[in-house]
């Protein structure tokens, strides 16, 4: 049995530390802030509640499996999308009618939507047998998911096809899947995403919607690699989901099952060290100089502040400033009062000009002019969100990463133009505002230590960054990092990916550390 610390309660570090706990380790996860769960967190005020991190879950079968228990809401219309102008798409949980809506839009556009989401299924298939599936370095240790899709009203986790290879224990459930041959051509290598888009798509606004999905990884897409392409397989093989009270139970879930496994959880508690010689770490410190002794420590912050604070290494800094940050968000939580009719749970507010907006955030450094604005409403389906007769409205903007006392405008300022640019395009909330409540760039990086608020770390910028990031295992025996800004990436599904990927190493690097089968528990 190994002592292990987690430093950090994100949920990369949450899923990691419960399957240590569960293997027979001693966990103690320190967390800074007095919840766990990091960026899937919440803002009350005046009994509106908002969701300020992730909205929205895929992949429930990742938490599932692992005998989390969640509130589940199926949702069928995923998104809508309303372009310049004017017109809508809306896309659903069956491909098929997804598709259709496709072709309503931009006629004969539909078997090419089709066709682009086989592409995507062929990438995520590939991209589980290698990216999804442990250290790019080496060979498969985790089987993520099953990357086969479970037919339309089939629950997360159903077999066949909930996706996930492994147990509740965290150990594999059968043969660990197996790169092949065409992987490395299945996720179109070399290419951008915009340049997939337009091998798909001839109509601009639908070349447009996938270019939407580098901002799932906080990049720009005439930049970003094809790859990410693959979220609609996905989204439209697994469903897009929502955890009824809001998203943030899916962490008061995860902490009550570290709880149960016997994970000691320090709250309020910083650590401000990792202590280890030129081979293998040996605890860490915390803010009130406490050494604490650990056999493994498993960072869950930001790997900058790994290498920049906590173990500092000026080389491993510099590489990680060699990728460029990802974009911040700068968000608008608002109280709406009255009910808005035909409002979906999400929607997205495109720009007239999606090239000009991504040279705003990421070369002139500034917050875009005319934003791409995304609104999420869980009162459509949740009325725990606000009082009764009114709405909570959460509208993300991507910004760059920074200070913004550098914008050209102050953030009230900079709301005033979003909400007017929302009223020309159909959502116009004058008379209705009970109130407005701002997050920034600074809010992130001082709430939650992210590199200039920088919501995923480095950027995916250029075909082959995804090679380039923060591995797992660390330059210590026994160190390793999990979370949004080290492999594979962020958002809810790829840093419990990560933890199940750190616990696998873990369990290659220290097999006779973990407890037997059928020894007692503590």
């Amino acid at each position: 049995m190994a002592e292990v610390i987690v430093a950090g309660g994100g949920v990369g570090g949450m899923v990691a530390a419960l399957l240590l706990a569960r293997d027979g380790h001693d966990v103690r996860l320190y967390e800074r802030l007095p919840r766990l769960g990091g960026k899937l967190a919440e803002h009350r005020r005046d009994g509106f509640t908002f969701s300020i991190g992730p909205s929205l879950l895929t992949l429930p079968g990742l938490f599932l499996d692992l005998g989390v228990p969640l509130d589940l809401l199926e949702l069928d219309e995923l998104c809508r999308y309303r372009f310049a102008d004017g017109s809508t798409l809306s896309t659903y949980r069956d491909p098929e009618r997804t598709a259709e809506a496709v072709d309503r839009l931009a006629r004969g556009e539909g078997r090419n939507w089709r066709a682009y989401h086989r592409w995507a299924e062929r990438c995520l298939d590939a991209s589980a047998r290698t990216f999804f599936a442990g250290p790019l370095s080496g060979p498969v240790v985790e089987p993520p998911f099953r990357p086969e899709g479970r037919r339309p009203g089939d629950r997360p986790g159903d077999r066949p096809g909930g996706r996930q290879g492994g147990r509740a224990d965290g150990q594999p459930n059968g043969p660990l899947p197996r790169p092949r041959l065409g992987d490395l051509l299945a996720v179109a290598p070399g290419r951008t995403l915009h340049a997939l888009a337009g091998r798909f798509f001839r109509d601009a606004r639908l070349r447009q919607y996938v270019d939407r999905y580098a901002t799932y990884a906080g990049s720009n897409p005439y930049r970003a690699p094809a790859a990410l392409g693959c979220v609609p397989a996905i989204e439209h093989g697994d469903g897009g989901w929502y955890v009824r009270g809001g998203l943030p139970r899916l962490a008061d879930a995860l902490a009550a099952s570290l709880g149960k496994a016997g994970v000691e959880i320090r709250l309020e508690t910083e650590i401000t060290e990792v202590v280890a010689d030129a081979e293998r770490v040996g605890g860490v410190r915390t803010a009130l100089g406490e050494a604490v002794r650990a056999d493994i420590v498993i960072v869950n912050a930001d790997a900058a502040s790994l290498y920049g604070r906590l173990l500092p290494d000026r080389a491993r800094l510099r590489r990680i400033a060699r990728l460029g940050l990802s974009s911040s968000a700068f968000l608008i939580l608002a109280a709406v009062e009255g009910r808005t009719e035909g409002l979906p749970h999400h929607s997205v507010v495109f720009s007239a000009d999606y090239r000009r907006e991504f040279g705003d955030i990421f070369d002139r450094r500034r917050p875009p002019e005319d934003p791409t604005v995304y609104i999420g409403c869980p009162a459509v389906a949740d009325t725990t969100q606000a009082p009764a007769g009114a709405e909570s409205w959460s509208m993300l903007v991507n910004v760059p990463a920074g200070d913004p006392g550098r914008w050209p405008r102050p953030p009230e300022a900079y709301a005033e133009l979003i909400l007017d640019r929302l009223a020309s395009r159909g959502h116009d909330l004058s008379g209705r505002l009970r109130f407005l409540d701002l997050l920034t760039p600074a809010d992130l990086r001082d709430r939650y230590g992210a590199w200039g608020g920088a919501i995923y770390g480095g950027a995916y910028d250029g075909p082959f960054a995804p090679f380039r990031r923060p591995g797992n295992r660390g330059p210590r025996r026994g160190l390793y990092l999990v979370g949004g800004s080290t492999h594979p990436g962020g958002g809810l599904p790829l840093v419990a990916m990560g933890g199940r990927i750190v616990a696998a190493l873990v369990r290659q690097d220290f097999p006779r550390s973990a407890r037997r089968p059928g020894e007692a528990g503590r």
